[in-house]
């Protein structure tokens, strides 16, 4: 009597968890690349100063400073990967403190201040997108001319005065973005962070980070598919100049003082916190989590020196050495992928 034998082929074997593994570094090489560094300049800050990488205070710090360079960084992200540079968002940064602090002088009230400040920084972002996209002035040339604009204007403002804002920790609003979380945790990394999730949805999974990728990869071809290229120019700018005006509000209300050098030093940690990131300047790729990383990396680099007892000056060095090892890395990567 013949025996009836399955004619069903064998499933395939699922695959292992090694291929899964390597699949996903090579799908996410840049990610994977910045948080090996990330991960190695900690260990370093551990071996060189244990007494002080193992105590949560050091951390804290980090989390009160680094916000100020990072809502900014998170905007020029999107800068960047259009393939254009903005070098005014310090000096907006400043306007922006400046608006805030002489809004909530002469008015007494939190919330306007914010909103005035806000809507200062968009309309300056807004300035410099409507001169690079309808215009036609190439953004370096552009920022170049604003950021010295918006700096000597704030200066004549202030007419060089500083300004007092203690009044500012009376407010319920104070607590609400920059107060203190139980154990310490300063609300404006909180907000730093919802921002960083946010943005990242935007870059990797909405239509509007998509728009921005083709844009930055080939303009001409970005127009024949329907993108309004001026239009995503135009949002990308208004976005990092309404970022600094957030970062301005951070700043002044952590300190509760406005002084007219608001902002100054600024530039160069967050344009290198999306450099190491590896958003290349060329536009057409980015990531967002490497900037994330990168902000990271650039708000305790400095702090980490001086905790192994390396002399601070020594700093700008290590920052030029790590952004050339960085880009140097994605560069290696991009070429082989």
């Amino acid at each position: 009597m013949a025996v009836s034998v399955s004619q069903h082929a064998p499933a395939s074997p699922a695959p292992e968890r090694g291929e899964k593994v390597m699949r996903f570094v090579r799908q996410n090489r840049i990610e994977v690349a910045i948080t090996v560094i990330f991960a190695i300049l900690y260990a370093i800050f551990l071996i060189g100063a244990p007494e002080v990488y193992t105590q949560f205070g050091i951390y804290r710090s980090f989390m009160s400073t680094m916000p100020y360079i990072g809502v900014m960084a998170l905007a020029a992200t999107f800068v960047v990967t259009l393939g254009e540079v903005d070098l005014s968002f310090p000096s907006v940064m400043g306007v922006s403190a400046w608006v805030f602090g002489a809004s909530f002088v002469a008015t007494g009230s939190y919330p306007l201040a914010v909103v005035l400040a806000l809507a200062v920084g968009a309309a300056c972002g807004l300035l410099n997108g409507l001169l690079i996209a309808r215009v036609g002035v190439p953004s370096i040339v552009a920022t170049i001319g604003t950021m010295f604009f918006w700096r000597g204007f704030v200066n004549v403002l202030a007419e060089g005065r500083g300004m007092a804002l203690v009044d500012l920790r009376g407010s319920a609003w104070h607590s609400v973005l920059v107060g203190r979380l139980p154990g310490g945790i300063p609300m404006q990394f909180v907000w730093f962070i919802l921002l960083a999730l946010l943005f990242m949805a935007i870059y990797r999974r909405h239509v509007f980070g998509s728009h921005v990728l083709f844009v930055g990869d080939n303009e001409e071809s970005a127009h024949m598919m329907g993108i309004k290229v001026m239009r995503v120019k135009v949002i990308c700018f208004t976005l990092l100049g309404l970022m600094s005006g957030l970062a301005a509000i951070f700043l002044v209300s952590e300190v509760t003082y406005f002084w007219p050098t608001t902002g100054d030093g600024f530039l160069l940690p967050a344009l290198a916190a999306v450099f190491i990131g590896g958003t290349p300047v060329f536009g057409g790729r980015g990531s967002m989590y490497g900037t994330v990383i990168g902000v990271l990396i650039i708000g305790s680099l400095e702090a980490g020196v001086v905790a192994m007892g390396i002399e601070g000056f020594y700093t700008q060095l290590i920052y030029g050495l790590l952004i050339t090892i960085a880009v140097t890395v994605y560069a290696v990567i991009m070429r082989r992928k």
